[in-house]
C-alpha cells in the first residue's frame, strides 16, 4: 500500500503530457504566430538519439530551438523526433520526454522546468527550510516541478 500521494511525479507526468499535446498540435498544424520553443534536454539520457558529433560537443545537456528551420516532427507518447539544422547541416534527433530539463515558449512567457533527484542533492545545502523526516525516518523524497522564470528570454 502506498504511503502517500506522489504529487511531484504526478505533476511531472502532467507537464510532459502538456509538451506531448503541444508538439502533437504543432506536428499537425505548424507553429502558430510567433510561438517557438527552447528545449533543453539531457544528452546522456539512455534513449536520446543524436549524432556523435553533437553528443561530443554537448556532453551533458543541449538546448535546441524549434522556430523557423525544423522538419519532419514526429511525436509519440514517449518522445519526439525532429530534423534541425546546425549551420547548413540537417541532423535528426530523438528526444524522449523524460530527458527534457526545460521547455520554454518565450513568445508567451511560458516555461516548464523539471527538477531531478541529482539536482536536489547538489542544491541540498541551499534549501532554506529545515529537512523534515520522511516516512522511513530519513529525508523525504523530493519531486519538484516549477515554472521557469523567463526574464532572460524577454525581448528588449
Amino acid at each position: 500500500m502506498a504511503t502517500g500521494i506522489d504529487y511531484g511525479n504526478l505533476m511531472h507526468r502532467a507537464m510532459r503530457g502538456l509538451i506531448h499535446n503541444v508538439l502533437t498540435d504543432v506536428a499537425a498544424h505548424g507553429l502558430p504566430g510567433e510561438h517557438h520553443f527552447f528545449i533543453t534536454f539531457d544528452t546522456q539520457h539512455p534513449d536520446v538519439e543524436i549524432a556523435d558529433w553533437l553528443s561530443d560537443r554537448y556532453p551533458g545537456e543541449m538546448t535546441v530551438v524549434m522556430q523557423h528551420r525544423y522538419d519532419a516532427l514526429d511525436v509519440t507518447t514517449e518522445g519526439f523526433s525532429v530534423t534541425l539544422s546546425f549551420g547548413d547541416t540537417p541532423e535528426r534527433l530523438y528526444i524522449p520526454y523524460d530527458s527534457i530539463k526545460t521547455f520554454v515558449d518565450p513568445s508567451v512567457e511560458f516555461g516548464l522546468r523539471f527538477e531531478t533527484h541529482e539536482d536536489d542533492d547538489e542544491d541540498e545545502d541551499d534549501d532554506p527550510l529545515p529537512p523534515e523526516d520522511g516516512p522511513d525516518g530519513g529525508k523525504p523524497e523530493r519531486h519538484d516541478a516549477e515554472v521557469v522564470r523567463l526574464d532572460s528570454f524577454r525581448k528588449t
